[in-house]
This record gives C-alpha cells, sequence and structure tokens, in this order.
C-alpha cells in the first residue's frame, strides 16, 4: 500500500510539472521570426489600448495633409534590419467614408485603398522601401499574424519597389470571415493606349473579378464610377504673347524709352507699368471637375464620358498657383517701388559726407577715401539722361483727378504725384539702379533745365501757376511752385509791354495780375460785395461814373449796398494786387525777424503792412471822396459798428449811420497812420508786392547750393508719397482687406518719414533702419496691390471668386505683415484652399483656358478625352467600385456585418496623365 500511495503521488507530481512546462512560454528558445511578430503584436495592442486622444498626449504628431491625420511611431528590429512601424489614425469622427470624397484632403494611401486609419511598416534604409519581394511578402505576413493575435482591424501597407513609384502591399483582417488584400504600383513609361481612354480603364478594372475576357462583352456588370479631372491654365508669363505689327511697335521710329517688345505684358494698364513690370503673381490655375458616383454597366457608356462637356461634372474647383517671390519668406526679390526705395535710403544715407551735389560728380568724394561709391557708381549713358529730361521737362502732365488721389497723401510732406518733383523723384529711383552718383548727375541737369525755363520765361512743365504755395509740401516743390508763378508774372509783363498796354495811366484790368485763388476773409468779403453790385440796376451807378470819370482810377465795379460817408456817392471796389507768395523758409523768417524786434503785439499789422498801404492806395483811386472809415468799412466790416436801428434798405441812404470799433478808433491806430501815407494811386500803377526777378533768382540759388541730405530728405519723402499714390490708383474691385492695407499705410509712412520733415537725420542711423522697416512693409502691400490687381483682371465678372482668393491669400499672409495669426500650416492651407466654383461663374474661367498656340511648350498630340478648350486634364483620377450584399452569417462580427448588407469586393483607384498611370487595387474575400 506504502509503495502503491508513493507511486500515486508521484505521478501527481510529475503531472503538475508536466502542466507547468506547457504553460511557460520560453522565449529562449522561440525564433527571432517569433520575437518579431511579439513585438509586433505588443505595439499594437499598447496603441489600441491607449485610443486616438490618448495618443495624442503621448506624443503622436500630425502627418501634414490631412491636417486631421496624425501618427505614431515605433522601431523595431529584425535579422540585422531596422523597421520603422508607424500608425495613422483620424481624431475627427466621421463615421465611414464615401468611396471617393473628393471635397476633402486625404492620404495618398487613403485616397488610393479607401481606407481612414492605417499602419504603415518599413525598412530605414535610405529609400524606405522592399526592393525584394519575397522579404516585403513575409513582412507582410509578420504584421498579418500579428493584427490577428491582437485582434486587430487595421490595414497594414508596405512599400515596395522603387520609391518613384509610390508602389505598396497591403493586408487587412475585417472579421473572422473577410480579409481585404491591396496593391499598388505605377506604369511610368509607355503607357498602353487603351488604358489612356476611359474604355479601356473600365475594361481593366472588371477583368479583375470577371472569369474569361468574354465576359466583358457578353455580361453588364453594375460598376460603380466616379472621377475627378484636373486642368490646369497655361503659365501666365506665356498666355500673353501676341505679336503687334510695326507701326504698332515703333510708329515714330524714335526711342521713346519703353521696352518695345513683341509680347503684351499683364500690367500694361496698370498705373506702376510706366516705371516696372511686375511679374504676375498668379502663375497658373488648376481647376477640379469632379462627377458623383454614378453606376456603368458597359465600356460603350465609358467611352460617351470620355467625350462629355466638362460643364456636366457636378462641381467645379479653382486652386490659384502663386508665383515664387509671393510665397518666399524673404525680402527683396521682387523688383518694384520698394526694392528702389531701398537704394534711395542708401544714398541718403552716404549724402551726410560732402556739401554740394556737384561733389558726386567731380570725383571729389572718392578722392577723400570714401569706398561707398565703388559698388554703386554707374551713370546711365547720355541717350538714357536726355530720354529723361526730355519725360520731366518736355512733356505736358498726365491729368490725375483729385479724387484719384487717397485722403491720407496730405499728411506726408512731399509733392502732388503728378508735379515736376515728384516725377523728378519716381524717375531718380530707375536712374542708374539710384545709386548717390546718378542722382546727382540727374539733378544737376534737371537744374539746368529749371533755369532755361527761368531765362527764356518759358512755362514750368507740371507746375500750376495758378492759387497759393501749398505749404503742406515739400520744400523743393514750393520752390518749384513760387518759380513757375514768377515766370508767369515775368510773361505777363513781357507781354503787356509788348502789346504797349504797360502805361502808367492804363487801369485796364488785363494789366492786373489774376486774383488769388486762396484769398482771405476780407477780400472774398469785397469779391461778395462786387457781385452783388453786378447782380442790381446799374443804371444810377452809370451816371455816378460818368460823372466822376476824370478822377477815379482802378474801379472795378460799384457797391450799390454801400455809399461814402462825405458824399452821397455809392462806393467802389478797387482792383488791388495779389498778396506777395511765400514758401515755408520764407514765412519762417519773418517770423524770425519778428522775433528779433521783439513786437510781437502788432505782428499781423507789421506783416501785411506793405499789402494794406497797396489796398489803401488802389481804394483811394477808385474813390476820390472816401474816408478812413469808408475803406474799413469795405475792407475790415467787422471793425464798423452799424447802428441798431439800421435794416438793409437803410444802408443805401445818406449818410449811413454807425462808427468804427474801439480798435480802430484809437488815435495811435497804425491802419490810420498807413492811410494818412498812402497815396491814392490804382493797382495797375502801384509797385509789385513781389518782384518776380528777384525771388526767381533766389529760387534757383536755392535749389543749386542745396545741401545733399536735405536734398535727399526730401527725395525720400515724396519718393515715398508718390510711389504709394501710384499704387492707389491700382483697380482691385473694391478689395476691403487690401483698402484697409492701404489706408494703413499712409500714417505708417507719416510716422517713419516725420525725422526727415523735421531735419532731425544728420548722424541718427536709428532713422535710417526705421526707413528700411518701412521698405519692408511697403514691399509687403505693393505684392497685395499686384495681387489684388491681377485677380480683378482675371475674375472681373466673377468678383465673389476674386475676393475669395484674395482673402484667403490676405489671411495666410498676415503673420508676414507682424500680425498675430495661427500656425504656419494652418494658414498655408488657406492659400491652398479649393474654392468651389458656381454655375453662372463657370463661363469666366472657362474663358481663362485659351486655345495653346503652336509655339507654346505644351503637348502637340493629344491622348487622353474631356478637353477643355483644346486643354487635356494634367490628371485624371477614377474610382471604380463593384459591391454585393453578403448573406447573413455567425462567423461575421455583428457590429461591423449587418443582415444582407452591401460591401465592397473590389475597388481600384486610378490616376493618370499624359505620361504615366497609377494603379491601386483592393479586393475583400472570404477565407
Amino acid at each position: 500500500m506504502a509503495s502503491s500511495s508513493k507511486k500515486v503521488h508521484k505521478v501527481e507530481d510529475d503531472s503538475e510539472e508536466e502542466e507547468e512546462f506547457e504553460h511557460f512560454d520560453d522565449y529562449t528558445l522561440a525564433s527571432s521570426w517569433e520575437r518579431f511578430i511579439s513585438e509586433i503584436e505588443a505595439v499594437c495592442r499598447q496603441w489600441l489600448a491607449s485610443g486616438p486622444k490618448n495618443l495624442l498626449e503621448k506624443g503622436a504628431v500630425p502627418s501634414g495633409e490631412p491636417k486631421n491625420l496624425y501618427k505614431v511611431k515605433s522601431e523595431l528590429k529584425y535579422a540585422m534590419k531596422n523597421y520603422c512601424m508607424e500608425y495613422y489614425f483620424e481624431i475627427s469622427n466621421a463615421g465611414i467614408r464615401k468611396p471617393a470624397d473628393w471635397n476633402s484632403s486625404l492620404h495618398d494611401l487613403q485616397l488610393s485603398f479607401g481606407v481612414k486609419e492605417f499602419m504603415v511598416i518599413a525598412p530605414q534604409s535610405a529609400n524606405g522601401v522592399i526592393l525584394d519581394s519575397p522579404e516585403a511578402s513575409k513582412l507582410l505576413s509578420a504584421v498579418a499574424i500579428a493584427f490577428s493575435n491582437c485582434s486587430s482591424l487595421w490595414p497594414a501597407f508596405v512599400p515596395v519597389h522603387d520609391p518613384s513609384r509610390k508602389a505598396y502591399i497591403g493586408i487587412q483582417n475585417m472579421g473572422t470571415v473577410f480579409t481585404r488584400r491591396f496593391e499598388g504600383d505605377l506604369i511610368a513609361t509607355q503607357v498602353p493606349v487603351k488604358l489612356m481612354h476611359l474604355e479601356g480603364l473600365y475594361e481593366l478594372f472588371v477583368s479583375k473579378f470577371a472569369f474569361s475576357s468574354s465576359d466583358l462583352s457578353t455580361h453588364f456588370f453594375r460598376v460603380h464610377f466616379t472621377m475627378k479631372l484636373t486642368y490646369k491654365t497655361l503659365p501666365y508669363d506665356d498666355d500673353n504673347e501676341e505679336i503687334k505689327s510695326e507701326y504698332e511697335i515703333n510708329e515714330s521710329g524714335q526711342d521713346n524709352g519703353v521696352d518695345n517688345r513683341n509680347k503684351l505684358q499683364w500690367d500694361d494698364d496698370c498705373p506702376w507699368s510706366e516705371w516696372y513690370t511686375a511679374e504676375d503673381p498668379l502663375k497658373a490655375f488648376e481647376l477640379i471637375a469632379t462627377w458623383d458616383e454614378k453606376t456603368v454597366e458597359s465600356s460603350m457608356e465609358m467611352a460617351e464620358l470620355e467625350n462629355v462637356s466638362i460643364h456636366e461634372a457636378h462641381k467645379w474647383f479653382i486652386v490659384p498657383e502663386f508665383s515664387s517671390y509671393l510665397m518666399g519668406d524673404y525680402m527683396g526679390h521682387m523688383v518694384g517701388f520698394a526694392s528702389q526705395l531701398g537704394l534711395l535710403i542708401d544714398a541718403l544715407a552716404i549724402s551726410l559726407d560732402v556739401k554740394f551735389m556737384e561733389d558726386f560728380v567731380s570725383g571729389l568724394f572718392e578722392a577723400s577715401g570714401s569706398d561707398k561709391l565703388k559698388s554703386s557708381a554707374v551713370v546711365p549713358p547720355p541717350t538714357v539722361l536726355d530720354r529723361v529730361l526730355k519725360d520731366l521737362c518736355h512733356e505736358g502732365p498726365e491729368v490725375i483727378s483729385p479724387e484719384s488721389r487717397h485722403k491720407s497723401s496730405r499728411i506726408i510732406k512731399g509733392a502732388p504725384l503728378e508735379t515736376l518733383f515728384a516725377q523728378f523723384c519716381l524717375h531718380s529711383l530707375w536712374f542708374g539702379d539710384c545709386n548717390i552718383r546718378a542722382i546727382a548727375v540727374l539733378w544737376i541737369e534737371f537744374i539746368r533745365e529749371v533755369r532755361w525755363c527761368w531765362e527764356e520765361s518759358q512755362p514750368l512743365p507740371r507746375m500750376p501757376v495758378k492759387g497759393t504755395i501749398d505749404l503742406s509740401t515739400c520744400l523743393v516743390n514750393q520752390k518749384l511752385q513760387m518759380l513757375a508763378i514768377c515766370i508767369e508774372k515775368r510773361r505777363q509783363q513781357l507781354d503787356s509791354h509788348q502789346d504797349g498796354v504797360g502805361d502808367s495811366n492804363s487801369d485796364s484790368p488785363s494789366v492786373e495780375v489774376e486774383a488769388n485763388e486762396d484769398l482771405s476773409h476780407t477780400l472774398r468779403a469785397k469779391e461778395s460785395l462786387i457781385k452783388e453790385s453786378h447782380s442790381t440796376s446799374t443804371s444810377n451807378a452809370n451816371l455816378e461814373s460818368s460823372n466822376n470819370n476824370n478822377t477815379r482810377r482802378g474801379s472795378a465795379g460799384v457797391v450799390e449796398t454801400m455809399m461814402l460817408l462825405n458824399s452821397p456817392n455809392y462806393m467802389h471796389a478797387p482792383f488791388t494786387q495779389d498778396p506777395p507768395i511765400m514758401t515755408e523758409d520764407m514765412h519762417e523768417e519773418r517770423l524770425r525777424a519778428v522775433e528779433v524786434l521783439g513786437d510781437s503785439f502788432n505782428f499781423s499789422g507789421q506783416l501785411e503792412k506793405d499789402i494794406l498801404s497797396s489796398d489803401m492806395s488802389a481804394f483811394k483811386a477808385a474813390n476820390p471822396e472816401a474816408a478812413f472809415e469808408d475803406f474799413i468799412r469795405w475792407h475790415s466790416p467787422k471793425d464798423w459798428e452799424d447802428d441798431s436801428s439800421s435794416s438793409s434798405s437803410s444802408r443805401k441812404k445818406w449818410p449811413p449811420g454807425g462808427k468804427l470799433s474801439d480798435r480802430m478808433s484809437d488815435p495811435g491806430n497804425s491802419w490810420r497812420k498807413i492811410w494818412n501815407d498812402a497815396p491814392p494811386l490804382p493797382a495797375s500803377e502801384q509797385k509789385p508786392l513781389m518782384d518776380p526777378n528777384r525771388e526767381g533768382e533766389k529760387i534757383l540759388h536755392y535749389l543749386e547750393t542745396v545741401r545733399p541730405h536735405q536734398l535727399l530728405e526730401q527725395m525720400v519723402c515724396t519718393a515715398f508719397q508718390a510711389a504709394a499714390d501710384t499704387l492707389n490708383q491700382t483697380n482691385f474691385g473694391g478689395l476691403k482687406n487690401m483698402t484697409t492695407k492701404i489706408d494703413q499705410l499712409y500714417p505708417t509712412m507719416a510716422s517713419a518719414l516725420r525725422p526727415l520733415q523735421a531735419n532731425k537725420f544728420p548722424g541718427d542711423p536709428e532713422i535710417i533702419e526705421d526707413l528700411k522697416r518701412l521698405c519692408v512693409v511697403f514691399e509687403h502691400v505693393e505684392k497685395l496691390i499686384t495681387l489684388a490687381a491681377s485677380l480683378h483682371r482675371k475674375f472681373l465678372h466673377a468678383p465673389r471668386l476674386s475676393q475669395t482668393i484674395f482673402n484667403n491669400f490676405y489671411n495666410f499672409y498676415l503673420p508676414k505683415m507682424g500680425k498675430a495669426s495661427v500656425g504656419g500650416d494652418t494658414n498655408k492651407e488657406l492659400v491652398n484652399k479649393k474654392e468651389e466654383v458656381r454655375v453662372n461663374e463657370r463661363d469666366v474661367v472657362t474663358s481663362m483656358f485659351i486655345q495653346p498656340s503652336a509655339n507654346q511648350s505644351w503637348r502637340k498630340v493629344l491622348s487622353m478625352g474631356n478637353l477643355l478648350n483644346g486643354h487635356e486634364p494634367i490628371t485624371r483620377e477614377i474610382v471604380f467600385s463593384l459591391r454585393d450584399r453578403m448573406d447573413s452569417s455567425y462567423h461575421a462580427p455583428k457590429s461591423q456585418w449587418s443582415h444582407e448588407q452591401e460591401i465592397e469586393t473590389h475597388r481600384m483607384y486610378i490616376c493618370g496623365t499624359s505620361n504615366d498611370l497609377r494603379v491601386a487595387l483592393s479586393v475583400t474575400s472570404c477565407d
């Protein structure tokens, strides 16, 4: 018994040892292949347990495109090789995706095989693919076993062949019954002609499930079909080629300074085209036309679809392709106003080193040891100089209406765009690449032309001769405007002497200087009284004028509402001289003189003494019987206090009632003293208040001896203002963002240029840095304006598209302009965003696809159908699918399949161009 019991215990112990041995996983005895599968399984279990949200917290990174696709990766090692396993997943819970959602941005594998989340395992080699087919199959098998062990339904892909082919093989466990296999490859050379057409592609897909080739013609398969065609316009550098006839190129045979090319530029009618030609910011457009899913039963139907009009597509989308200089982060690549303004600022920086502009031309600047001119000392030839001077001094100004100028332009102390100095500054930007020596040469010759106009009494071009001096402009512009007025006065004097009208007894209004437009308040009052006298009956005035004609001189008309105090005669308004015009520095000089005298109380009377004396003399000549009180009533009505009982009708009665104000009734009043000393002389016999000869010579002396830095300061301010005013004339269709940006540009320029206007520049490098930053801001706005103009011209009859595309780019460009915005990846999507084209806008987009000409770089032999104005699609994408119903099966997971649910048994994605063909096939089978 004892021995038997011992045997039983021994058997039990052996059985327990055997059970323990069976459940023990001895990895030391497992093969490297099994360990590799185990490592894949462990990583997958970890990712499955975490879920998408937790994976984001653990370091999942965006995959790039689409923006809601993320990935995590893990590195594995097998057989002396390193592998990288990446799991791609989406965070949005969009449900089951349509067979081909053309409107969505998808990963290449998602679009090719119709999957949502997937895994890619690839070797960490230089090319990242597996060139050996057995190795690829073995690797895919390992992943399939690992996924089956952890019940993962993720599709897995392995890249194979050459990387340029983007070829993959893959597998997906869809449950206990179904398995899905994937295969994709590219035909890069010698695509069969049959596969260039829809009929051949349809037969290629059907051949994957038809039992024999005879089934293609005898059987009808309900194949689901959807298509996406992508067209691209010709580059806009090439599609504007139009040959001009010889007389259009150079009818006169003279060099007019324009680059006579056999090509019309896109911006020929833009305001900046006079100075430079901008590269079209829009290189091309892509048009995407998509067809919704439809059922096709024969290859004949596919042949008909190849000839169908693109206008029958369900949706159109347009995607702009912007120029590289517009998209780049670097500045200064664009040739425009901003780049030349930067060169002008460089010239300003070295203008302090000499006293006169002639020193830059004579070589004195280089002789002093400075090397600042060595890199930029090119001066254009005399022919170019003559052409510029001809444009400045011998051609009339362009007519620019005040409405076309920006409302904030006057806050910059420059010169109006159409004036002579503004045009000089714009020419200097492009003369000899805007170096200081070229500017000095141009300025010296320019002043010689101005002096010639003065000496020959020729009108100064592009300068107004009427009105007062605009003190809101720069000093050089004020001087030129005053010089133009002086030349006009000299011409009037010469004409008067030649016509014999310069007799001292003549009181004809033709010898008087034209009235100033900007009259003072009192002179406006005199004009209104004169007009009132002409609107009433003049019979009494004519009678009185005949009685006093022997003594009255220089009368401009009767003021019938006023009668003289000492005689029952009507008052006469005299012709008076214009007040002397003064520039800003002349005003400052007179102010300093008054401060030195210390008589600030009588400042106004001191400044206007000559004018007041002239008016009094003219009034005495026109009214021989007038008293001081009569002059006050006419010249300064506020200093005459009428009786409270007097009315408008009683003013014509004699003697008129009233008295002088307290200020004028003071015995020591300076006005009364001037009245007593003023002789009765009409304006035609008086000494002119301004000597045009003397003032003209003073102006020329200033222009010829101006310090270089003072000239360059005014040139910089004027050039910025003129360039902005030129761009402001661009017609861009009223884009609100563009209008707002231009409105912001002028205050920005005024703030940066204010130190130059206040003479704070000399020796301050910070001002130069601020001006350089202003150039960057100006270049940003200039780029946006060229884009807005290009869009407006291309979508003139579809303004919604123009505005939407511009706003997308504007929001992308905001961070480059120093504005707060979201991340760069999101902004870049705004640029590449597809904009849907409405039905009423399709004709506008179609017109952009002009017929290719014979000399353009375009395919001469068309190999694909679906033409749009002679353009074949650059890419044709098709998705074929075949679906079948699945009977109820207890093997199928109830959560995924339902009774008689339709499943996709075959799917083929085709992406073809005129040169290659890419095919991706997925087949679902029951294993």
